[in-house]
């Protein structure tokens, strides 16, 4: 039986459908998967060890933290931190068969201090997203003789943009740095948006995040992948009010008639933004409920004066379906598929089907 006020629904067949289909579209090159963030929410150890049984091989977080907490559990699998190295456990990186992206010189001519035997590395150049990356004026200072570097990566500043004409600029300086980088097994520049650009940014391994999670930036990703979360929440209450009646914090709204309203369990402290405050909908079958009054730490309401004979305590209502997906909530949130998955708390039970 299902406690929680709130739960996320992960359908892992639909995980593996995105999975295969962009493997096969890049079907020359090594897929490997991003998982940093809790694999953007949806559980980390979960989609790891899914992943890991249907092939893939090559895992990509964020934090040593992040490495860490899956390599406790699991011991095979090739997995790469992004955000650089902690020079004083540069050893500890080998110890635990964990990969450091090094991106900087800095980082390089400190661990050539420290280390006398080769360590396994790999290396993220800055192609012009000026983020984290060695800068490509700086390569010819790298001294690499004790490293095994076993990747060679960047990233795209516009890859959901097709026609934008930065991603051709970023992958030709991506590939004249390959005669600098001979006999590394990997190079990589496609992040998910990059794999529907054509086989030329591809190289030898793609590296999906968000297209796994059911993202498509409402590009022509869309027609290639399958949604893959449901988000819904119970309802703690059922109210009949008055008209001229407020809702919610600071009198945001007033009811025009008499109105019956629902109170669910989730609220910004479970990842729901506030900019849904009385423009944001919950759903139930095709039936569609507005939110009403300011969204609250640990509930939000909603008007169900329409189907109130329909609706009872303790139903649990979608906020997020497979047709109103997370591309729509974001759109509404203005912002982007990877945050509404990223914002939703570790309150919110993750089930998977």
């Amino acid at each position: 039986m299902i406690n929680s006020g709130a739960i996320l629904e992960i359908n892992t067949n639909n995980l593996l459908h995105n999975y295969f289909k962009l493997k096969k579209i890049a079907n020359n090159s090594t897929i490997g998967v991003t998982i940093k963030a809790n694999a953007y929410g949806l559980g980390d150890k979960k989609i790891y060890k899914l992943l890991y049984l249907n092939g893939c091989r090559n895992f990509f977080v964020a934090t040593l933290n992040e490495a860490l907490n899956l390599r406790k559990e699991y011991k095979y699998g090739n997995l790469y931190v992004l955000n650089g190295v902690d020079i004083d456990k540069i050893l500890f990186y080998r110890k635990q068969k964990i990969i450091p992206i090094i991106n900087s010189i800095d980082e390089i001519n400190t661990i050539n201090k420290l280390v006398k035997s080769r360590v396994k590395i790999g290396i993220h150049l800055d192609t012009g997203i000026n983020r984290l990356g060695v800068q490509i004026k700086e390569i010819s200072k790298l001294n690499l003789k004790k490293f095994d570097i076993q990747i060679l990566l960047s990233h795209l500043a516009s890859s959901e943009e097709i026609t934008n004409k930065y991603n051709n600029i970023q992958n030709k300086l991506f590939k004249k740095t390959f005669i600098e980088f001979k006999n590394i097994k990997y190079k990589s520049l496609a992040n998910s948006m990059a794999i529907i650009l054509g086989k030329k940014y591809h190289h030898d391994l793609i590296r999906p995040g968000i297209a796994l999670y059911g993202g498509h930036y409402n590009t022509k990703m869309k027609k290639y992948i399958k949604p893959v979360v449901k988000l819904r929440a119970k309802i703690l209450q059922i109210k009949n009010l008055e008209k001229n009646e407020y809702v919610g914090y600071n009198q945001t709204y007033k009811t025009s008639k008499k109105t019956t309203i629902a109170i669910l369990e989730i609220g910004y402290g479970d990842g729901i933004s506030r900019i849904l405050s009385n423009k944001g909908y919950v759903y139930y079958k095709r039936i569609k409920f507005k939110i009403i009054g300011r969204i609250s730490m640990d509930t939000l309401t909603i008007d169900i004066t329409k189907k109130s004979k329909l609706i009872k305590k303790g139903m649990y209502l979608e906020l997020i379906n497979y047709t109103h997906d997370i591309e729509k909530i974001a759109k509404q949130c203005n912002t982007i598929s990877n945050e509404i998955l990223t914002s939703i708390s570790d309150r919110v039970k993750r089930i998977y089907i």
